[in-house]
């Protein structure tokens, strides 16, 4: 399980994850914020991007703002470096 903090950028043209701006990680999602659109889609492309199920995803701190911790069960911290590029 790892935990970390995200930057949400809704609204943005394409979903991406990256880059890292300090020490959190940048995220620019498709879906607006309204009615948890983009929690939701910051849950799916996380999931999809650490090949773990959706549900294994949750927001920990800040689900109302932009910036959130979020909980990845099943993924690794090497996994998620290797999703940034970093070695």
């Amino acid at each position: 399980m790892i935990t970390f903090d995200v930057q949400v950028v809704p609204r943005a043209s394409r979903d991406r994850i990256g880059p890292p701006l300090g020490d959190r990680i940048k995220v620019q999602l498709c879906a607006p914020p309204v009615d948890g659109a983009a929690n939701d889609a910051l849950r799916a492309l996380l999931a999809r991007a650490l090949g773990v199920a959706r549900g294994k995803v949750a927001i920990v701190r800040g689900e109302t703002g932009r910036r959130k911790t979020v909980r990845v069960e099943g993924a690794t911290r090497a996994a998620l470096l290797a999703l940034l590029g970093a070695p």
